[in-house]
């Protein structure tokens, strides 16, 4: 059974720092394609960062220079370092796995993150 538990959300001021984690059980992350996306009240599912089994990482415009995507494959986790936090960050995040070859899905519950002062 496949897995993503995802954590690490939280509460932070504006200006502040988090890492979300994202533990993959069942599936190896590294012939995975691993996203994280987010869903604001009110607003459609976006992706934020994802990285893909040959390595290549895209961002969405709004947290370049921000947000970092990374994956350890040693311990199957994929991780998201969110810096210089804007209440426009506020949402639940989720993670996200499609396998290369098949294009199967994996989402996990999400992690929520409020930035407020």
């Amino acid at each position: 059974q496949v897995q993503l538990a995802e954590s690490g959300g939280g509460l932070v001021q504006p200006g502040g720092s988090l890492r979300l984690s994202c533990a993959a059980s069942g599936i190896i992350v590294s012939i995975y394609h691993m996203g994280w996306y987010r869903q604001a009240p009110g607003k459609q599912r976006e992706l934020v960062a994802r990285i893909t089994s040959g390595d290549i990482i895209n961002y969405a415009d709004s947290v370049v220079g921000r947000f970092t995507i990374s994956r350890d494959n040693a311990k199957n986790t994929v991780y998201l370092q969110m810096n210089s936090l804007k209440p426009e960050d506020t949402a639940v995040y989720y993670c996200n796995a499609v396998r290369a070859t098949t294009l199967r899905e994996y989402w996990g519950q999400g992690t929520r993150v409020t930035v407020s002062s």
